[in-house]
């Protein structure tokens, strides 16, 4: 963990890979790599068998609300930025070789470490499909749900928390960026942080399309179970650090990964941090590889300055390969 090693990147292009979680998926996604790539059909077609069932289609024509289950959007979301990934990989202005840092938030995690070569795709998605079911299991055990407060100061933010909690399951779930937090917990707990968060001064509070309080407690026994998975799943040394959620630290060991990614789902997303480590080690060019543009939003609100490029479409990844 710690620090990153600065002399291996030194005098070379500082690049950092991104990959998004569940909320970002949407019909149509990943049709047109599959169509103009050969390397993108061959992931989906391995998705389907690893399956046993049509992921493609599900992505391609399937109905939105299908598409939304917890069970179903998280190997989804995997599958489609790995696709890409596969594509870049072939694509030599941004080879996956001049990448030295990856990232994902929650779901993106597990397609961050693919990328870096500590878990195979093939297990990858086994796990993630295991992981929206024990996740979905959980919501309809404990019932709960998530809402991002906007305006407000993470510590105002934990307090606020810290008050309520004596009544059940409530805390920061994720810290997406500076100003922007969402909470989780039990649903009439959500109520009562949205009426102080305000009272104190939050600019808005949204409630969240989700099934349920996922990185709390309420997760614990998703979590449990997940750990088990994970003890049979083998995992390497990755070939460039990954940052973990939990702490926003580079992980390198086999063991420190199956620990952060079962901790994962009932500890906060440590986002805004773990994206400032990677600028302070000197990160300077990240890609956003997946569905959707919501890290590249969460980095407009982290730090401005920073060239993030997002690779959701076969339009958006021709228009990079021009421009390098």
């Amino acid at each position: 963990m710690g620090g990153f090693n600065h002399s291996m990147v030194e005098g070379m292009r500082k690049t950092a890979f991104l990959f998004p979680g569940q909320g970002t998926q949407y019909v149509g996604m990943g049709k047109d790599y599959y169509t103009h790539f050969k390397e993108a059909r061959e992931r989906f077609n391995q998705a389907n068998e690893i399956l046993g069932f049509d992921l493609a289609a599900l992505c391609f024509h399937g109905k939105q609300e299908e598409l939304n289950k917890t069970s179903l959007c998280q190997p989804a979301i995997l599958v489609n930025s790995l696709a890409i990934l596969e594509v870049l990989k072939g694509n030599s202005s941004i080879r996956s070789d001049t990448c030295f840092a990856a990232a994902g938030l929650s779901l993106g995690e597990y397609t961050a470490h693919v990328a870096a070569g500590s878990m195979t795709f093939q297990d990858a998605v086994r796990l993630v499909y295991k992981r929206g079911m024990f996740m979905q299991e959980a919501c309809n055990a404990n019932p709960g749900g998530m809402v991002s407060i906007i305006g407000l100061e993470d510590k105002k933010i934990e307090q606020i928390c810290e008050e309520i909690r004596p009544l059940g399951v409530i805390c920061a779930a994720n810290y997406n960026s500076p100003g922007q937090v969402v909470i989780s917990g039990e649903k009439a707990l959500l109520e009562k942080v949205s009426v102080l968060a305000k009272e104190r001064g939050a600019r808005t509070v949204v409630p969240l399309k989700v099934d349920g309080a996922f990185h709390s407690d309420l997760m614990i026994p998703a979590s449990d179970k997940l750990s088990n998975e994970l003890e049979s799943t083998p995992i390497s040394k990755p070939k460039i650090p990954v940052v973990a959620n939990i702490h926003a630290q580079y992980v390198r060991e086999p063991c420190e990964i199956k620990t952060s990614l079962a901790k994962q789902l009932n500890s906060p997303v440590r986002w805004h941090q773990s994206i400032s480590l990677l600028i302070q080690d000197g990160f300077n060019q990240f890609y956003e590889i997946g569905p959707g543009k919501t890290l590249s939003g969460l980095m407009k609100r982290i730090d401005p300055a920073q060239k993030i490029k997002n690779i959701d479409t076969v339009e958006a990844f021709e228009n990079i390969v021009k421009s390098n």
